[in-house]
């Protein structure tokens, strides 16, 4: 059951109470005044995660890939790199190729 913070209209207590998903704000009773006037404020709330499928997992995954191939990427040469220049070896077309 979850736990909400409440805060009375009337008397503006602020007070916390465990309640079902079911049960409607405005029949929430005031600890201090006994009215059914309170509020339901949002508020901070914790988590336990458990095993490898909690979430951001795949978002961790996927920066951990981007990681690696920016790193095969910088073992690349550059895009706009110089060509070599030509030589005899490179110049002529081997056996069986054409030009």
């Amino acid at each position: 059951m979850p736990l909400y913070e409440y805060v009375c209209e009337s008397c503006e207590h602020g007070f916390e109470t465990m309640q079902a998903l079911s049960t409607k704000p405005e029949d929430t009773v005031c600890p201090k005044c006994q009215k059914t006037s309170s509020r339901r404020i949002m508020s901070s709330f914790a988590s336990k995660i458990v095993g490898t499928q909690k979430p951001g997992f795949a978002e961790t995954k996927a920066y951990n890939m981007h990681d690696e191939r920016m790193a095969n990427f910088k073992k690349l040469p550059p895009i706009s790199g110089m060509r070599a220049s030509p030589t005899e070896a490179n110049s002529n077309p081997g056996p069986g190729e054409s030009w």
